[in-house]
This record gives structure tokens, C-alpha cells and sequence, in this order.
């Protein structure tokens, strides 16, 4: 065994130096033990779906005969519905689009009717 010091400061002073030194040793061990055998990596977020846009246009073509403004969570607006905003829809039935018959955006957006 190892000779120690009779007094009381020296015998502080040696935990106090034993104490730092375990320290050290217990956190070399972590850092080895992760670098062997690291922690899986967590599994990917799911993906999100985009936003309902409020309004949307489509526009005249193969099926859809003139422009029309939709709600955006209108289930007749197909799969060409391009988001808009609330100016755009209103600016776009008071240029002549044709509200949804299905969805009636004129509505919320305080359009007047469409003549027949």
C-alpha cells in the first residue's frame, strides 16, 4: 500500500486531485463506448402535406370550358387547381371568371351573384 500524508490538508488535497482524475476516466470511458457502438439514428420525420390553399383558379382548357374560381378545399376543382390569394379570386370573378357551381366562392369572398 501507499504511504499517505498524516494530515488532514494533504489527505483533502489527494481526494480532491483523486476525485478530478475519476472524473476524467469515467468520461474517456463514455467517449470511447459511443465511439464503438454509436447511437442509432432516429427514423425520418414524416412527410408533411401542403397547406389547403383558401382559393383557387383553374384555368380554361381540355375539360374546363372557362376560367373558374374554387374554394381551396373544393372537391370539383381537379387536379389543376392553382392557389391563390383572396385578392386574386375576388379581382378574377369581378373580371368575368366563373364562380364554382359546386363550391359557390362568390359567397364568402361577398361577390355579387353571377348572371345567368
Amino acid at each position: 500500500m501507499y504511504d499517505l500524508p498524516p494530515d488532514l490538508d494533504r489527505l483533502r488535497t489527494l481526494e480532491t486531485w483523486l476525485t478530478l482524475t475519476l472524473d476524467r476516466v469515467r468520461q474517456q470511458i463514455k467517449d470511447v463506448e459511443q465511439r464503438q457502438h454509436p447511437a442509432p439514428e432516429p427514423p425520418p420525420a414524416p412527410a408533411r402535406r401542403p397547406r389547403t390553399p383558401d382559393w383557387g383558379i383553374t384555368e380554361a382548357g381540355i375539360g374546363t370550358p372557362t376560367t373558374e374560381i374554387h374554394r381551396g378545399d373544393c372537391w370539383a376543382s381537379g387536379k389543376t387547381l392553382q392557389p391563390i390569394s383572396t385578392e386574386r379570386a375576388r379581382n378574377e370573378l369581378a373580371s368575368g371568371a366563373k364562380p364554382c357551381d359546386a363550391c359557390r366562392p362568390d359567397r364568402p369572398l361577398g361577390m355579387p351573384p353571377p348572371r345567368p
